[in-house]
């Protein structure tokens, strides 16, 4: 299944042509196919192969100004679709037409398939390798292979596709001591190939700093956010610079371009030819740019797609994104990259004299407004810049937009869903535990 099965099903035209046909001025198919292959292995050993394939269609209309939006998934009556999203317009107030026009996007496929059987033995070696280490460990984990086919036409000339292979597993290593449970987990999203025995050396690492249970301080300390932890704090800040939520001013970066909002140390960007969630064109079928949010702790931008950016004024970054198939196109992120620092995690632990780590955390951020307090599901106590054993019934509580303006980075940058970012320490944060 790839890009050019799509092209040459003419269900897009097809849809185009009656909407234009029932008196539409305008209208736009989205179509998205995927098959993917997992597999899953379950107390240390493989369970279960599976295949699965799914395909949706989206047509989105405007008729005397009004849209009106209807999906189906598999197979598509044509006429009835049209006559659903005409009806559904109807019901919508008017409103200014955004499409892009006359742009043909030939895009070349992304990723590399791999066979069940490589997926298979990558995740016996994960399992080998840490219960060679620690043989009453019970790790279940899963290897993905997800192929994607995408494809945007509209009545304005638009026509842009590209095929998308993604790689990614999850690992998780239970261990039972007496009346102590510890679960570990980590994971991997890739284009090309996945690292077993990176995975599992991560998960050795936090059982090894695990395998005594100390107390947890009761002030504020230093807290060090591992990379799989830390975009939690990146998660607000993405919100922030989210261009429809500086219209609506829930952001308390609206009206700050070219004004220091947080530590210098900090750059934060979005690179659309960067790691597993690079992306040629957004969901409105804008070519993806490169674009600086903050440079050297100074606001730089926020990100759009065309109807935030007419209003802010600004023009669409190419970042309309569609939550799913039913979704009108909102301001979304591809991928969110930060600089890193030049400390390895290894050098950023050594310079903490008395603090934490967290790892795994329990519940989310803190929004829109900062605010946080979160209970830490896997975390360590760290003194005289070594780790002493895991902490366990601690929270940590803060404001993120006070934390990113006293942060330390180091240089271990790893995806974190679709965000790149390094380890980092926050200074001062208040922490509560249970001894």
């Amino acid at each position: 299944m790839g890009s050019e099965n799509l092209l040459q099903d003419t269900l897009a035209e097809r849809l185009l042509e009656l909407a234009i046909k029932s008196g539409a001025e305008a209208a736009e198919v989205y179509q998205s196919r995927s098959l993917s292959r997992p597999v899953f292995f379950e107390a240390n050993r493989l369970k279960q192969l599976e295949t699965s394939q799914s395909e949706g269609t989206a047509l989105r209309l405007w008729r005397n100004g009004r849209p009106g939006l209807t999906v189906a998934y598999g197979s598509v009556e044509p006429q009835a679709m049209v006559e659903r999203a005409i009806a559904l317009s109807k019901l919508n107030q008017p409103e200014v037409l955004e499409l892009v026009s006359d742009s043909q996007g030939v895009y070349p496929d992304l990723g590399t398939a791999i066979p069940v059987e490589v997926l298979v033995g990558w995740g016996k070696e994960a399992i080998a390798i840490i219960r060679d280490a620690y043989p009453d460990v019970v790790c279940n984990s899963d290897w993905e292979c997800d192929l994607e086919v995408t494809r945007i036409v509209n009545s304005r000339g638009l026509d842009a596709y590209y095929t998308d292979t993604t790689l990614s597993c999850y690992m998780s290593a239970e261990w039972v001591r007496g009346d102590d449970f510890l679960s570990v987990s980590d994971g991997q999203t890739q284009r090309d190939i996945l690292e077993p025995e990176k995975l599992a050396q991560q998960i050795l690492q936090r059982l090894t700093w695990a395998k005594k249970n100390v107390s947890s301080p009761h002030r504020r300390v230093p807290v060090l956010f591992t990379s799989k932890a830390a975009d939690m704090l990146w998660g607000t800040a993405q919100a922030a610079l989210n261009g429809k939520r500086v219209l609506e001013s829930a952001s308390p970066w609206a009206e700050r371009i070219g004004q220091k909002i947080i530590a210098s140390s900090l750059t934060l960007y979005q690179d659309p030819l960067a790691g597993p969630y690079s992306c040629p064109f957004d969901d409105e079928g804008t070519p993806t740019s490169p674009l600086v949010f903050v440079e050297n702790g100074i606001l730089q931008n926020y990100y759009c797609d065309r109807t935030t950016g007419k209003k802010l004024g600004t023009g669409t970054t190419g970042n309309a994104v569609r939550p799913s198939l039913s979704s009108y196109p909102t301001p979304g992120l591809f991928n969110f990259l930060i600089k890193p620092g030049t400390a390895s995690l290894q050098e950023l632990i050594q310079n903490i004299d008395d603090g934490l780590i967290v790892d795994q955390m329990l519940g989310g951020g803190g929004g829109i407004s900062g605010d946080f307090s979160i209970n830490i599901e896997l975390g360590y106590r760290v003194r005289k810049g070594e780790v002493i054993g895991r902490i366990k019934d601690t929270m940590v509580a803060g404001n993120i937009y006070t934390a990113l303006k006293q942060i330390e980075l180091g240089s271990d940058t790893d995806w974190n869903g679709s965000c790149y970012t390094p380890s980092l320490i926050v200074e001062g944060l208040s922490t509560t535990g249970r001894n």
